[in-house]
């Protein structure tokens, strides 16, 4: 009867496979007149099927892997930085933040916001008037898809239009124009 074993790692198959050889020829010094049986396992273990087999050397001979050769290794730091290295790395003013000179306080509502940036309170204002432009041109298409191709103007209230505007598709608020929404 053959033996089948099956374990996770190779050094444990050739620790296996020695003492069951070791076991086999005690039996056959202890009872020289008996015939020799074919003895079968009496433990079986079942591991993954990668590890069955034994890795090869470099030299052809097949030798069985050690234990720590399997295992995944990670580095890990010789030695323990102090404190002070700690917060010295941590506190680079390369890494801190900068303080920004180029404020300005915006003109239409006052708020603090970068230079030559839209203040981020107008910018609201400003989704708000396109959102409800678009609202307004939808209602008076019937639909983003039956808009015509040609130029939107919008005019606000007392506004009236040009020449240049003849052609264009107008649309008539009924507010009073926003001091940040220039005219075309």
């Amino acid at each position: 009867m053959p033996v089948v074993m099956v374990l996770p790692w190779p050094a444990a198959q050739g620790l296996l496979r020695k003492c069951w050889e070791q076991l086999q020829r005690k039996l056959r010094q202890s009872q020289p007149g008996f015939p020799s049986l074919q003895w079968g396992p009496a433990l079986a273990v079942q591991g993954p099927a990668i590890l069955t087999e034994p890795a090869n050397d470099t030299n052809g001979s097949k030798e069985i892997s050690s234990f720590l050769e399997s295992i995944f290794w990670m580095a890990a730091p010789q030695n323990r930085h102090s404190i002070e290295v700690n917060r010295c790395r941590r506190r680079n003013p390369h890494k801190l933040i900068k303080v920004k000179n180029n404020r300005d306080i915006s003109p239409e509502c006052g708020h603090l916001k970068q230079k030559h940036v839209l203040c981020g309170y107008c910018y609201e204002k400003v989704c708000k008037e396109t959102a409800e432009i678009r609202r307004q041109i939808e209602k008076q298409e019937g639909g983003p898809f039956k808009a015509p191709t040609v130029e939107t103007m919008v005019l606000y209230l007392g506004e009236t239009p040009s020449k240049q505007d003849q052609g264009k598709r107008i649309i008539e608020r009924e507010r009073k124009r926003p001091s940040w929404f220039t005219q075309n």
